[in-house]
């Protein structure tokens, strides 16, 4: 089965049939998307922010991420499964586009990006957690800003293409 199979598999089941044919589900599920996404992007960017010394300076920097990260990902997993019925009604569509795969693609490397961060220059984070944070972390929060900038870009991108 090529993945065009599979993706039209998908959304001929009962319930992505459902999400795309109803006047309502389709936009309330796309609000959840967004509303979610909204709180992955701005947890993420607190941090970020913190790692490129723009924000939260006199904060360290382990106090700024246990206090933003269970937001992000409890955010993640909403907006993430609100996202996949999204796909599941339109998979061919979505498959095929373009910023679709930009907005995917910019979502792997920003999973990426973290885990190098946690992988490797978080390891030393009680050698700078009070102060300036080493160019691999400010490479880090740059690259993660940057690719969440993209991907909301490139979801708003979908809504002119799909």
């Amino acid at each position: 089965m090529s993945l065009t199979q599979a993706c039209e598999w998908l959304q001929n089941l009962a319930f992505p049939t459902l999400i795309r044919e109803s006047d309502w589900l389709f936009p309330t599920i796309e609000t959840i998307h967004v509303l979610a996404l909204t709180l992955v992007v701005g947890s993420i960017a607190m941090v970020d922010l913190r790692l490129l010394g723009a924000a939260s300076r006199s904060r360290p920097v382990s106090q700024v991420m246990a206090q933003a990260l269970p937001w992000t990902w409890t955010a993640f997993t909403f907006a993430a499964f609100a996202g996949l019925l999204l796909f599941s009604s339109k998979a061919v569509t979505y498959y095929t586009d373009i910023p679709f795969r930009i907005k995917m693609a910019c979502l792997a490397l920003a999973g990426i990006n973290m885990l190098c961060f946690h992988l490797f220059t978080h390891r030393r984070l009680a050698n700078w957690d009070c102060g300036a944070p080493p160019v691999a972390a400010r490479l880090a929060g740059g690259f993660s800003l940057s690719l969440w900038i993209a991907i909301v870009a490139a979801g708003r991108w979908i809504g002119f293409t799909t």
